[in-house]
């Protein structure tokens, strides 16, 4: 289930506004009811319940896409290019089609090695 701040911040920007919290602000009085708006100050009308019920699939999708960016973690630069060097090092196909990259690196490990 999407949050309330993913739900009304997708309402926001379907009515060409961002989220400001100084304009907005949500509340959760833990008594069982959910979180709900507090405080509403845009020149747009507060959303209702029911349009707010309209932003639950696109914000489970966004919501999903958030939480699979936060883990998609890459190798460093540096690691990506050795894990490429080590590649190319290794098949002689590779060599010839990067030519270029494998001679300048193989260059510096030649002049400079570990």
């Amino acid at each position: 289930m999407a949050s309330l701040y993913t739900k009304t911040k997708l309402y926001l920007e379907a009515n060409s506004q961002t989220w400001n919290d100084t304009k907005v602000s949500l509340q959760d009085n833990t008594d069982g009811n959910g979180a709900f708006i507090a405080s509403w100050t845009y020149d747009i009308a507060e959303p209702t319940t029911e349009q707010l019920a309209n932003y639950e699939s696109a914000g489970n999708a966004q919501e999903l896409l958030e939480s699979n960016l936060i883990k998609r973690v890459y190798p460093s630069i540096g690691d990506q290019l050795d894990m490429l060097w080590h590649s190319i090092d290794q098949n002689p196909t590779l060599k010839s089609q990067y030519f270029a990259f494998y001679e300048a690196i193989k260059s510096v490990k030649v002049k400079n090695p570990k």
